[in-house]
């Protein structure tokens, strides 16, 4: 590896290490809202949240694979 790509790597490592800490600290704070003594939710709720949540993430997991390919339309 180059210099270029060693600085690529660390500034990756150093951004998903904190964004990442950062989604899975708001998860926990996500997880409070279970607290049935200070909450009321449906089943429907938890399921609308959970589904979303689970799209956003394979919407994102699909673009480490599958990286965009932004075409600009052309007749």
């Amino acid at each position: 590896m180059n210099q270029k790509d060693d600085k690529k790597r660390e500034r990756f490592e150093r951004l998903a290490t904190l964004r990442t800490n950062v989604v899975l600290k708001r998860l926990k704070v996500l997880g409070n809202c279970s607290n049935r003594s200070a909450y009321t939710y449906t089943e429907e709720q938890i399921n609308k949240i959970f589904l979303e949540i689970e799209r956003r993430v394979k919407e994102t997991k699909s673009k480490f694979y599958f990286p965009r390919r932004d075409k600009k339309f052309k007749l």
